[in-house]
C-alpha cells in the first residue's frame, strides 16, 4: 500500500460533503483537525479561523503551502453517491481540492524545506482567514476546481456603486432641475470607453478586463425630475491594474463625461478585506513545472476571483484541483448539480503528492 492510499481521500471526502459548512464551520474544521490527528498531525486554530499544519524536512529548503477553504456557499446539499460521481454542495467547491491537498499533505515527509496546510474558514464571504495568513512561503497550491488542470492566473474582482447627484423638479419643467437620470446616462455610455483611454491593456494569458453596470436605481415619483440615481459596476481586472487605481480611473473618466451640473461619486464596495485583485505566475515557476511533471493537465487562467489573489503577491501561485466551475451543462459550483468525479480525485491526490514531494526532495 502506497503512503497516499493510506488516506482515502474519497471517503474522506464523502464525510467532508455530509458536513454542513455553509453557515458555520465548526464541524467542518472538527473534521479536518480530527483526520489529521488520526494521521499525528497536530493542527492549530488561529484567531481568524485558520486551520494549519506543518511538517518540516532536516535541511533547509522552500517552503510550499497548500491552500484552500472548507466553507460553501448556500443551501447546503447532502452528498449522494451515483457511481463514481459524488454529488453534495462543496464536492467541488472545494472539499473535493481539500481532500487532495490533505492526501498530499499527509503522504510527505519533507526532506528538505517545509510544507503547511492552511485552510481558510470564508473563502466564499469576506476572505477575512486568507487576509490574515502570513507564512512567509516561496510558492502556494490553492484547492480549486480546474478539472486537474494548472491554473497560473486568474481576474480579479472589485465592485463600486457610481451615484449621479443632480436637482429635483417638476417634470412640466424639466428644465428647472438637473436629471441625475440623465448624468447616469451619460456615465454608462462612457463605461464602453473607459478601457480604451484609462485600462491596463490585453493580458497575455487573460485577455481584456471587463467593465459591467449590473443593477441600477434613482428616481421618487414619475412625475419628477430625479435628483439621484445610482448603479453598481463590476469590475474583472488584468495584471497591472489595482483596485485603487481601477477606482481612481474610473472617477476621472466618469467626471470627465458627465455634465458639469451633475454630481460624481465613485464608492468601492465596502469590506473588511482587501479586494481580490488579478494575478499572474510565471509558467516558469518550479511549482508549475512540478505539478506538469507530475501528470497535471494544460497550464491555463483560473475562471473566477479566488483567494490565491492575496498569496501571489508574496510568491508563485497556482490553482488546482478536481472538479469544474462548469461543464457543457451549465454551472456546476456553487450549482445545486454540484458533483466530482471520483477517480479525479484520486489522480488529483496522486498528482499532487508527486509534485509536492518533488519540490521538497
Amino acid at each position: 500500500m502506497s503512503d497516499v492510499d493510506s488516506f482515502d481521500p474519497v471517503a474522506f471526502l464523502e464525510r467532508a460533503v455530509g458536513t454542513p459548512s455553509h453557515e458555520d464551520v465548526a464541524a467542518m474544521r472538527e473534521l479536518l483537525v480530527d483526520a489529521l490527528a488520526t494521521h499525528g498531525v497536530e493542527a492549530t486554530v488561529d484567531d481568524a479561523g485558520n486551520t494549519l499544519a506543518s511538517k518540516d524536512g532536516r535541511e533547509s529548503g522552500p517552503h510550499v503551502v497548500l491552500n484552500t477553504h472548507i466553507d460553501t456557499v448556500v443551501p447546503h446539499i447532502p452528498p449522494k453517491r451515483d457511481g463514481d460521481v459524488l454529488r453534495g454542495r462543496g464536492s467541488c467547491d472545494a472539499k473535493g481540492p481539500l481532500a487532495v491537498l490533505l492526501a498530499a499533505f499527509l503522504a510527505t515527509d519533507p526532506e528538505r524545506g517545509r510544507v503547511t496546510l492552511a485552510v481558510t474558514p470564508d473563502e466564499e464571504t469576506a476572505s477575512t482567514g486568507a487576509h490574515y495568513l502570513d507564512l512567509d512561503a516561496d510558492c502556494y497550491v490553492v484547492g480549486e476546481p480546474t478539472e486537474l488542470d494548472v491554473c497560473t492566473a486568474a481576474r480579479g474582482r472589485f465592485q463600486g456603486t457610481v451615484t449621479l447627484t443632480g436637482s429635483a423638479a417638476h417634470a412640466a419643467e424639466p428644465e428647472s432641475g438637473v436629471s441625475a437620470i440623465q448624468g447616469a446616462a451619460a456615465a454608462l455610455r462612457a463605461l464602453d470607453s473607459f478601457d480604451d483611454s484609462r485600462g491596463p491593456g490585453v493580458h497575455d494569458a487573460l485577455g481584456a478586463p471587463t467593465l459591467t453596470a449590473t443593477t441600477i436605481e434613482g428616481g421618487e415619483a414619475t412625475n419628477q425630475i430625479p435628483a439621484e440615481c445610482s448603479f453598481v459596476v463590476d469590475r474583472r481586472s488584468v495584471p497591472p491594474e489595482t483596485a485603487d487605481g481601477f477606482f481612481d480611473g474610473l472617477r476621472a473618466h466618469l467626471r470627465a463625461a458627465v455634465p458639469d451640473a451633475v454630481g460624481v461619486t465613485v464608492d468601492p464596495q465596502e469590506r473588511t478585506t482587501p479586494f481580490l485583485e488579478a494575478f499572474a505566475t510565471s509558467e516558469d515557476s518550479d511549482v508549475v513545472h512540478a505539478l506538469a511533471d507530475a501528470g497535471a493537465g494544460d497550464v491555463r487562467p483560473f475562471g473566477a476571483a479566488t483567494e490565491a489573489s492575496y498569496f501571489a503577491r508574496e510568491a508563485p501561485t497556482v490553482v488546482f484541483g478536481p472538479g469544474s466551475l462548469a461543464d457543457e451543462t451549465g454551472a456546476v459550483a456553487h450549482a445545486e448539480r454540484e458533483y466530482v468525479d471520483l477517480p479525479e480525485v484520486e489522480t488529483g491526490a496522486r498528482i499532487a503528492t508527486a509534485a509536492l514531494r518533488e519540490l521538497l526532495a
